[in-house]
C-alpha cells in the first residue's frame, strides 16, 4: 500500500509541477506496461525486464515472469550435482520466472495468467518425473501442477487455454480424472462444438475406459452433423467390440442385440467395422443353427 501511495503522489508531483511535459497518450497512458508486453512479445526479454523496472504491482511481477520464462527457453540445462537420483535440475531463469509468477499470485489471487504461467513451466519437469515413474497420485511436482491450472480455470470463466493445458498435461500424467474433470468443464464452455466433442468422446473410449460415455459424447456430437460418417463408425466400433466380448461369454442375444445397434451406424460397406460386423453376423448365425 505504501508503494501505491508514493506512485500516486509522484504522479501528482509531476502533473502540478511539470506542466511543459506531455503526458502520456495513446496506449502507454492506459497501460504502463504495454512497451513490456511488446519487447516479451518480440523476445526481447532483457530489454522487458529492464522497461519493467522495480515495479511490485501484480502484473508487473507477472510480466517479469514471463520474460524471465522466455530467457530460460534458450538457457543452458544446469549440470546435475554429482551422486544425485533427481531429473534435470531446473534453470536458474526458470527459477527466477517461478518466483516472480508467486509473487504475482500472492498480490492478486485471480491473476489467472500468473496461475497459468506457474503451471506450463513446472509442467515438463513434472512429466519428467512420471518418466522417471513417479507419476502415483501425491506426486508433489504433478498435483501443484494441476492445482495451478485449475486455478487458472477458476479465475477466468471464459477463457479455454488454460482448460485445454491442463488436459494436455492430465492425460500425459495419466492422471484420467483430472483430465476427465478439464473435459467436462471444456464443454461446458464451449457449447454445441461437435469436435469437441467427438474429442471428449475419443479421450472416454481410449484413455478414460468408458464407452457408456463415450457413446454419449458422439452421439451428441451427431446432433450437430448426423451425416459424420468418422463419428458414425466409432459408435459401431464401441458396439462391435461389446459383441464380440458378449460371443467369447456365449450371451448369444446381448450380442446380436449389440451388433443391430453397431449396423445402424455402419454406413460405409467398405469400412473395417462393416468387415467385422460381416464376420461376426456370419458367427453367430453359424451359433444360431447348430
Amino acid at each position: 500500500m505504501r508503494g501505491g501511495r508514493l506512485a500516486v503522489a509522484g504522479a501528482l508531483l509531476l502533473l502540478t509541477g511539470g506542466a511543459c511535459r506531455r503526458a502520456p497518450t495513446g496506449a502507454a497512458a492506459e497501460d504502463p506496461l504495454a512497451g513490456a508486453r511488446t519487447l516479451i512479445d518480440e523476445r526481447r526479454f532483457d530489454e522487458a525486464i529492464a522497461a519493467i523496472g522495480e515495479k511490485e504491482d501484480a502484473e508487473a511481477l507477472y510480466l517479469r515472469g514471463r520474460a524471465w520464462a522466455g530467457k530460460a527457453q534458450t538457457a543452458p540445462v544446469p549440470t546435475p550435482v554429482p551422486g544425485s537420483h533427481g531429473g534435470e535440475p531446473m534453470k536458474p531463469e526458470e527459477s527466477q520466472a517461478l518466483a516472480f509468477f508467486e509473487r504475482a499470485v500472492a498480490a492478486r489471487p485471480d491473476l489467472a495468467a500468473a496461475h497459468l504461467g506457474i503451471a506450463d513451466l513446472l509442467a515438463p519437469h513434472a512429466l519428467a518425473a512420471v518418466r522417471r515413474g513417479e507419476a502415483a497420485p501425491g506426486n508433489s511436482t504433478v498435483d501443484r501442477v494441476l492445482e495451478s491450472y485449475g486455478r487458472a480455470i477458476q479465475a477466468d470463466a471464459a477463457a479455454t487455454a488454460a482448460v485445454e493445458s491442463m488436459i494436455r498435461f492430465a492425460t500425459a500424467a495419466g492422471r484420467v480424472a483430472e483430465a476427465d474433470g478439464a473435459f467436462q468443464e471444456l464443454v461446458r464452455r464451449r457449447r454445441e462444438d461437435p469436435d469437441l466433442l467427438v474429442r471428449y468422446g475419443d479421450f472416454l473410449a481410449g484413455p478414460g475406459r468408458n464407452p457408456g460415455g463415450a457413446l454419449a459424447q458422439y452421439s451428441q456430437a451427431l446432433i450437430w452433423r448426423p451425416d459424420d460418417t468418422k463419428t458414425r463408425l466409432k459408435i459401431a466400433d464401441i458396439h462391435l467390440t461389446a459383441a464380440a466380448t458378449l460371443l467369447a461369454a456365449r450371451e448369444w442375444a446381448a450380442a446380436e442385440a449389440r451388433l443391430r445397434d453397431a449396423r445402424r451406424f455402419v454406413t460405409d460397406p467398405s469400412s473395417a467395422e462393416a468387415a467385422r460386423l460381416r464376420e461376426m453376423e456370419g458367427r453367430l448365425r453359424e451359433i444360431r443353427g447348430r
